[in-house]
């Protein structure tokens, strides 16, 4: 029996198993109300604090005395939250069989910390109780960090960083790994792109998401390959729900400008709700000009973009529904290294990439009892077109030529059983991929293919009065046909692979608040397109790649083991880690040189392999001084080591670290609450440098915020002001792909207004 035919097998099983789930699932199930009040210290009414049933994404506001209202919630056990600016959010597990009511009272706290993670876990937890470390965005730290690139968002949480393009383009590095070593979700859903590419990162805009939260370290067994280093789930806005039946319209503006590329966007979103159905719909903008350093403008860097999405859902007395479309795309400008063509000759300023990228989603929730059953669904159509001047046009004519046009169509599928209990909580599930790649361009980078895996999985863990213990094993197939390509003098190829994941870790709680965690993870994943196939000139990297077919499996087993300590008023942080990495795949320089077809005449890079190891750590602390004052500090630092050639590994940032303060006060008359801080953030020198590395000078920079919330008009505007790289200090970061040739952006104030976001 052939891969393919199994895979496709394997497929219909899972459609299958959808059928047959539903159909038991279909039976009406019982039903209760959940009620309650939300006050403060002084048992007064909090109004507008989110309160959510995190396992069926359901979620209402408190009105104005406090008081919440969910209508026919299934009978079962469930995650609670409440979040509140200005409050220390909260958690409890609540199980309902009958009319429930249970009250909160929030204590008044600038210290904003999640009470929950649901990446990387088959439940919502905890963080102090998840084996791997976890990081979260959201709320106004996210909202101060919004960018056209969501990999910019995050990379000042600990162990992130971002290899980035300008300020428009970045893929997110987890200890040290980006690319497909990285897996970025779009609420749960693989997105599926061009990784090689320092200039296709997600296709996320930041401010279209309410929180993202980072796993770092090996969760293949819950999500496959590409979670080979770490997972970065983006969470959308939930959507409102109707109390009691009501219609219900809530409308969200925002506008911003930034002055170092004279950047400006706005953002548009509206939703609803009436009886058992939620939408919403929202648009983002944005366009920026040339990036400035601190002595002169980068030509050909600015962008224009624009994304959105509209989401419509349904819930009943057993379960929940929703489907949802996103959009993102834009025309991103590219700097060279010989910098743009001379506009005075009539030509036009460089090369740029176009990018389209339409998402098509389907999530279904149903429950039985004590279980809940996940359907997760995705098409997703991901296009990357680069154009460059072309110096042969006769005057006149379009000065412009396409290099590369590569279409992805990728259709997902996932069912995944849920059981939460008081001492087991469990995953079972399948999930399917199907995939085809269309090279249509003059410059086949890679060839047309088609792919094709199937997975099975469990994950499992055991709840003790002071002790944790999970595990999960996962079994994937893929299996791959590449067309034949004369220009990239290829014949037809085929390969099929298939690997097994596993974890096992415990988390300790041996004092109040404090927590130990351990975890060991087998995780791989399968080699791209690009490195497997491609044989020609990339432009954008200056330099002519040539792929290996033959290629392993990349292979890591990762070591992790860290402290979490948390109360009221102190959090603290510390990881460790080790990565060995078996048939590691890089891109090293050769001495041979090729013609690009343009003119120019580029290094040849291949593809190869090599075992290496990562190790390296984190920490991050925060400590609430006093009623208005916060304190926060991390440090991260990652070594990696090719073990064969017995030298460093590409692309390792050096130790990174920051320090910083916000104070925050309440109820001054002309505001309800303001917000003022500063952060310094620094990184070394990597001494530490592979034989095509550039090195970069150790430098500190200095970002300020403030920030004030008040109610005009009966609607409550926030005002932001952030100023990044204060000091304008010249300087370039390690993993910028332009540090070879040009300074990285000098002083950028921001200023932000919003309403109903």
């Amino acid at each position: 029996m052939s891969p393919r035919l199994t895979v496709r097998r394997f497929l219909l099983h899972v459609l299958s198993l959808i059928t047959m789930f539903a159909a038991v699932c279909a039976a009406a199930a019982t039903t209760h109300g959940l009620s309650g009040r939300i006050t403060d210290a002084t048992g007064h009414g909090v109004p507008a604090a989110d309160v959510q049933i995190v396992e069926l994404q359901r979620h209402v506001v408190s009105d104005s005395t406090g008081a919440f209202h969910f209508a026919e919630v299934p009978d079962g056990r469930y995650t609670i939250t409440v979040r509140r600016l200005s409050y220390a959010p909260q958690s409890i597990a609540l199980a309902i069989s009958a009319d429930t009511a249970h009250d909160f009272s929030l204590v008044a706290s600038p210290f904003m910390m999640e009470p929950v993670v649901v990446t990387g876990t088959p439940a919502p937890r905890e963080p102090q109780r998840l084996a791997l470390p976890s990081s979260v965005l959201a709320g106004e730290a996210l909202r101060q960090n919004e960018t056209v690139s969501i990999a910019h968002a995050i990379e000042g949480l600990p162990g992130v960083h971002t290899v980035s393009t300008g300020a428009q383009v970045g893929k997110p590095m987890i200890r040290g790994l980006t690319g497909p070593r990285v897996l970025v979700l779009d609420d749960g859903h693989r997105l599926e792109d061009y990784s090689w590419s320092d200039e296709d990162g997600p296709s996320i805009d930041a401010r279209s998401v309410e929180r993202v939260e980072v796993v770092r370290g090996p969760a293949s067994v819950l999500y496959g390959s590409d979670a080979l280093n770490g997972v970065v789930n983006t969470v959308p806005p939930l959507l409102p729900e109707s109390p009691d039946g009501q219609r219900v319209l809530h409308t969200g503006a925002a506008a911003y400008f930034g002055s170092n590329n004279r950047e400006g966007g706005a953002v548009l979103r509206v939703d609803g709700a009436s009886g058992a159905w939620g939408w919403r719909v929202s648009g983002i903008g944005r366009g920026a000009g040339d990036l400035h350093t601190p002595d002169a403008a980068l030509a050909n860097t600015g962008f224009f973009s624009v994304s959105g999405d509209a989401a419509a859902g349904k819930r009943s007395d057993h379960g929940n529904m929703q489907l949802r479309f996103t959009h993102y795309g834009g025309e991103f400008k590219l700097l060279e290294a010989d910098g743009p063509p001379d506009s005075s000759a009539g030509k036009e300023g460089g090369p740029e990439r176009k990018l389209t990228d339409d998402r098509l989603q389907f999530d279904d929730d149903r429950l039985l009892g004590n279980i809940r059953l996940e359907t997760r669904a995705q098409w997703q159509r991901h296009n990357l077109i680069e154009v460059a001047d072309d110096p042969n046009a006769p005057a006149g004519a379009k000065k412009e030529s396409e290099q590369f046009n590569l279409l992805l169509n990728t259709g997902t599928l996932e069912v995944t059983a849920h059981h939460s209990g008081d001492k087991w909580t469990g995953a079972v599930g399948a999930s399917g991929l199907v995939q085809f790649n269309d090279t249509r361009g003059p410059v086949p980078l890679v060839p047309d293919a088609n792919v094709a895996s199937g997975a099975l999985f469990v994950f499992a863990q055991r709840h003790y009065e002071k002790v944790d213990v999970l595990g999960g094993v996962r079994v994937d197939a893929i299996h791959l046909d590449a067309d034949a390509n004369a220009g990239l003098n290829l014949t037809a190829h085929s390969r099929s692979d298939a690997q097994a994941s596993a974890s096992e870790g415990v988390v300790y709680r041996f004092a109040t608040g404090w927590s130990a965690t351990a975890n060991i993870g087998q995780a791989w994943r399968a080699p791209t397109l690009f490195e497997l196939y491609t044989n020609g000139p990339h432009l954008g990297e200056l330099r002519y790649e040539v792929g290996d077919p033959d290629l392993n499996v990349e292979k890591g087993i990762d070591v992790d083991a860290g402290v979490h300590w948390q109360n009221a008023r102190v959090r603290v942080d510390l990881a460790g880690y080790r990565n060995q990495m078996r048939d590691f795949i890089f891109v090293r320089p050769t001495d041979e040189f090729r013609a690009s077809g343009s003119g120019d005449s580029l290094r040849v890079y291949e593809y190869r392999q090599s075992d290496a190891v990562l190790q390296g750590g984190e920490a991050g602390a925060e400590v609430m001084v006093s009623d208005h004052l916060v304190l926060h500090g991390r440090f991260d630092y990652v070594w990696g080591n090719d073990e064969q050639q017995n030298e460093p590994l590409p692309l390792i940032p050096p130790a990174h670290g920051a320090l910083g303060f916000k104070l925050r006060w309440y109820h001054l008359g002309w505001a309800d609450q303001f917000m003022v801080g500063a952060e310094v953030v620094s990184a070394a020198k990597q001494t530490r440098l592979s034989e095509f590395d550039t090195p970069t000078a150790a430098y500190a920079m200095l970002h300020m915020d403030a920030g004030l919330e008040h109610q005009w008009w009966e609607r409550a505007f926030r005002i932001d002001l952030s100023v990044r790289n204060l000091t304008n200090d010249q300087h370039r970061d390690y993993l910028s792909r332009y540090k070879e040739f040009a300074d990285d952006p000098g002083r950028n104030v921001l200023l932000r207004v919003s309403t109903g976001l």
